[in-house]
């Protein structure tokens, strides 16, 4: 039996492409995949931008994720628990973001404050806030003014924010589906 070409119109709009593989193989599942491929290497690019952005205004060598955590300790000028930081990251791997925690207090760039269990936060340093509102100023000049100059993308980014949210909350229940229900 030949294989029939799935036409979907690609971003060109030259029609004909064949779209099909073992994860896409009706319109909804070439979309899904098609979305799933644009997050990975979104999520690469942007991890990518997070570690140059931070070395130009420092002298950490940083991962995104650890860029992200040192933003989201100063958020909202609060100290954050661990328990904060796993939520507002959506992150459940507690020794990575300890690792990510010891780099910025090594680099001084956050405190750790109280003990025990319950009682630790973290909060930017001096030189924390520093870095953080250099890196916000680079931010402004180079990745804004760069969405500034495309036309209504700024509301195309609420849109997608808006898309994001909804599927990451799908994910997660799919997740503890999958989870529950995995074989042996």
């Amino acid at each position: 039996m030949a294989r029939k070409t799935l036409e979907i119109q690609n971003d060109s709009g030259a029609p004909g492409l064949d779209y099909r593989w073992h994860l896409a193989q009706s319109p909804d599942e070439v979309a899904t995949t098609e979305l799933e491929f644009a997050l990975m290497r979104t999520a690469e690019g942007f991890a990518r931008w997070q570690s140059e952005c931070l070395a130009s205004v420092c002298d950490l060598a940083a991962t995104g994720p650890e860029n992200a955590m040192l933003h989201i300790i100063r958020m909202n000028e609060r100290p954050k628990t661990m328990k904060d930081l796993a939520r507002l990251t959506n992150r459940d791997d507690v020794p990575n973001i300890q690792y990510s925690l010891r780099k910025l207090i090594a680099a001084g760039l956050v405190e750790r404050r109280g003990a025990g269990r319950s009682g630790v936060t973290y909060q930017v340093t001096a030189e924390g806030r520093r870095v953080t509102e250099d890196y916000g100023a680079l931010r402004r000049r180079l990745l804004i003014a760069a969405i500034a100059n495309v036309p209504g993308f700024a509301e195309r980014l609420t849109e997608a924010t808006q898309a994001l949210n909804l599927l990451s909350g799908i994910y997660e229940e799919i997740a503890r589906v999958a989870a529950t229900h995995r074989r042996g």
